[in-house]
């Protein structure tokens, strides 16, 4: 196999296991591999039911089989630590808390337009601890600049480039360029928002991909610097014989999530979901269940598709991707509830309350479990349900188990 010579780097971001429209993307970047170094600014995983029921499988086959580099998001961080994607891993900015020593490789080096460059990755602090509790336990994160700055200190006569590839947030990064002047890309990723750049701090250039499987940002070296831009990914009638394996196993899948649930109420129907409303109903009822408990959820704990008038997994998968139950946890001694909400929305972003006013102790917390993690509680707390099982009798006036 002839080596491939690099002349541009190619990067996509928060990909949410879109598999469902994936097919151009894994076209693009199967003839971008041919002059691209290509690579992936995190949240590859989670946030559709195929993520759900094909177990992350596909997404993690999908990264080793095409992607050069790929740095960790919140979502599916318990994946790249496993063998196969880790290799793939870069990250500057995290370490174990016991030994010090960093989880995954902290740069790759390359040559990219003849030039020696150095290809690292940051997850930002807000990002970090976002992630359940249980699965960056024993991992403690460093602030982005920090740990850039020391990285350059070792580096900087080894190569002629920095490219960042920061799962922080477009304008964490503007901020993080300021700081790190040495960088000369920063490939942004997290922030969900409608910037994309290409804006410059300096010499340092900061672009993003659209989101969701739909497009791409890319950079090249130029005598005068980095030139960057972004562009989406076009359609295709067929994948590449190499890739049709990973068509296949998605068609199996999308046939799985076609299955009917129930017929919607109509208030629900032909339109993109409330999530707010959807949890406000879902507090109500759970109040009704445990009137001694406070009801606390947070409204990133599901997305806003759009229905029709029938539920069907694949909806039920996509408005809760990540597996949240609704869980009751005994406090003692009694938790300042004001303290508490903070911290939750602090993590989580707005938070549905339901059952006390904010400034009185609370003894009892119903809430998902993603949240539950943080509690101080004597025992674990007890499962009350799943939270799409909550979210389905809300949409379909199914009768709560």
């Amino acid at each position: 196999m002839t080596e491939r010579v690099l002349e541009r780097i190619v990067a996509t971001t928060d990909v949410h296991s879109q598999l469902g429209q994936i097919g151009p993307l894994l076209a693009g970047l199967h003839e971008a591999r041919r002059d691209g170094l290509v690579v992936d600014c995190g949240d590859f995983f989670e946030g559709t039911g195929y993520y759900r029921l094909g177990r992350a499988r596909i997404e993690t086959e999908i990264l080793a089989s095409i992607y050069d580099v790929v740095a960790p998001g919140n979502h599916g961080w318990r994946h790249h630590l496993e063998p196969g994607l880790r290799e793939l891993t870069v990250c500057a900015n995290v370490v174990d808390l016991s030994t010090g020593e960093a989880p995954f490789r902290r740069l790759h080096q390359t040559t990219v337009g003849g030039r020696r460059v150095a290809v690292t990755a940051v997850i930002g602090e807000q990002a970090f601890a976002a992630i359940p509790v249980g699965e960056r336990s024993g991992h403690r994160v460093i602030a982005p600049a920090s740990a850039l700055t020391g990285l350059w200190a070792e580096h900087c006569h080894d190569v002629d480039a920095w490219v960042l590839l920061s799962h922080s947030g477009f304008e964490h990064d503007l901020r993080l360029a300021e700081a790190c002047p040495f960088l000369d890309v920063v490939f942004a990723g997290h922030c969900h928002s409608q910037r994309h750049g290409p804006g410059r701090i300096g010499s340092t250039v900061v672009v993003k991909g659209a989101e969701l499987a739909a497009g791409f940002s890319t950079a090249a070296p130029t005598r005068e610097g980095w030139h960057a831009s972004t562009a989406r990914f076009g359609p295709v009638d067929t994948l590449p014989a190499l890739l049709e394996p990973f068509g296949d196993r998605i068609a199996l899948l999308r046939d799985q999530l076609a299955t009917p649930i129930g017929l919607l109420e109509p208030s629900w129907r032909d339109r993109a979901l409330d999530r707010r409303a959807v949890l406000e109903q879902v507090a109500k009822c759970l109040q009704a269940r445990a009137t001694s408990s406070v009801v606390i959820l947070n409204e990133s704990s599901l997305r806003e598709p759009y229905l029709g008038k029938m539920l069907t997994a694949d909806n039920l998968l996509a408005i809760e991707p990540f597996g949240n139950s609704i869980v009751q946890a005994q406090a003692s001694p009694e938790m300042d509830l004001s303290d508490l909400l903070a911290e939750f929305e602090e993590r989580a972003g707005p938070l549905v309350l339901n059952g006390r006013q904010v400034s009185a102790p609370v003894n009892s917390v119903v809430t998902t479990s993603y949240l539950a993690e943080t509690l101080s509680v004597a025992e674990p707390p007890a499962t009350l349900l799943d939270l799409s099982q909550a979210v389905r009798h809300v949409l379909c006036s199914e009768v709560l188990p």
